[in-house]
């Protein structure tokens, strides 16, 4: 595994434009006038055209849009045995389940959840290294009435440990990139230090680079709450992954400024593209949100994608913003590259003109638990 791939690379943060004779073939198969077989057949279809249309904009790391999964949350518990799902045939396939448990979820091993398969299926349909993505066990536990545990945190932590045997089969099927998604903390930012001891379960004894991906929500192209990232320092340097995958550009850069006080010293995915609306920025727009962020983080730590996911806008939305994403990350690596060395690294480029935002308190102590395992590195 090598990491990531030269310098500002571009990705995607996990899902891709869901097709509208997707949504609607989907429902039918909620409402049982397709085959589990006849989907899964259609799905694969749509991941094929999702990685084609990554390849074609140009980005050098790609995913399999999620296409395979109705939501963050469903496809997981669906899967894990214990969790009870009373009404499994939905309205709408964006629906969430709703999931209980009333007892206690048994330890994991000897049932996979089948995230090893969606890999290795997804690897074999593009030759560019392929990002995997899966829900992070704290925004899980949200989503279950929880009637076994009563500690909300043991929840989390078994949840935390089916995910890391998931992680390993990952591992063993090839994925060396893996990302965690917690959508649903920053809506309980209280709960950031058990977040990220939950990440630390997940990513145990993992050959693999991890991107830990903590937004604001994206339901519907909606956010679910507001704020800044201030909740996550500093209990997020002690997360044992190689990268930090937020949003900056429906949001602006000012949290940028969190990454110098506290000294993140990993690398960090750079949100430059508005998933919250339609409007596609331009090359020159996403060039000076980038420019801007290598204020705070060197080029060689950094990694440019959208805020969030890019499953709620139209299909041909997505494809223009992430072809602007790419002209733009093009255009700073081609400055980057033809400065002198020492200008290379962070506060080597000139400052921007955009705004600046809010900024955290004075920098409290803290220090990043060191990595044993491959780091997310050019």
């Amino acid at each position: 595994m090598t990491g990531w791939p030269g310098t500002l690379p571009t990705t995607v943060v996990g899902s891709y434009s869901v097709p509208e004779w997707l949504e609607r073939l989907k429902n039918d198969y909620y409402q049982r006038r397709i085959s589990a077989q006849h989907l899964n057949e259609i799905h694969e279809v749509a991941i094929k055209a999702a990685l084609k249309d990554q390849e074609l904009a140009g980005l050098d790391i790609v995913s399999d849009g999620e296409l395979r999964r109705d939501n963050d949350i469903d496809y997981l518990l669906a899967r894990i045995p214990g969790i009870e799902i009373a009404h499994r045939a939905k309205t709408d396939y964006y629906d969430y389940y709703d999931a209980r448990l009333t007892r206690p979820l048994p330890e994991p091993g000897g049932v996979s959840l089948g995230l090893a398969a969606d890999f290795a299926f997804t690897r074999q349909h593009t030759s560019r290294p392929v990002k995997f993505s899966v829900t992070g066990p704290f925004s899980l536990s949200r989503q279950i009435g929880n009637e076994a545990y009563p500690d909300q945190a043991d929840l989390v932590r078994v949840l935390a440990r089916w995910l890391n045997a998931e992680a390993r089969e990952l591992a063993a099927a090839g994925a060396g990139l893996l990302q965690i998604d917690e959508p649903l903390l920053a809506g309980y930012p209280e709960q950031a230090e058990l977040a990220v001891e939950a990440v630390n379960i997940v990513t145990a004894e993992v050959p693999a680079a991890w991107a830990l991906h903590v937004c604001y929500g994206n339901r519907f192209a909606r956010p679910l709450w507001e704020g800044r990232y201030d909740f996550l320092f500093p209990a997020v340097l002690s997360a044992n992954v190689d990268q930090l995958v937020l949003e900056f550009a429906r949001k602006g850069p000012g949290d940028l400024r969190l990454l110098q006080e506290f000294r993140w010293e990993r690398t960090v995915g750079l949100g430059v593209i508005d998933v919250k609306t339609a409007e596609v920025e331009t090359a020159d727009l996403v060039a000076s949100r980038i420019r801007r962020a290598l204020e705070f983080v060197p080029p060689e730590r950094a990694v440019v994608n959208p805020d969030c996911g890019l499953r709620h806008l139209p299909a041909e939305v997505a494809r223009a913003k992430l072809r602007a994403m790419v002209a733009g990350a093009a255009q700073v690596r081609a400055e980057v590259a033809s400065r002198p060395a020492g200008q290379q690294r962070r506060g080597g480029l000139p400052p921007s003109a955009e705004g600046n935002g809010s900024v955290s308190p004075a920098a409290r102590a803290g220090s990043r638990s060191p990595r044993n395992k491959t780091r997310m590195s050019p």
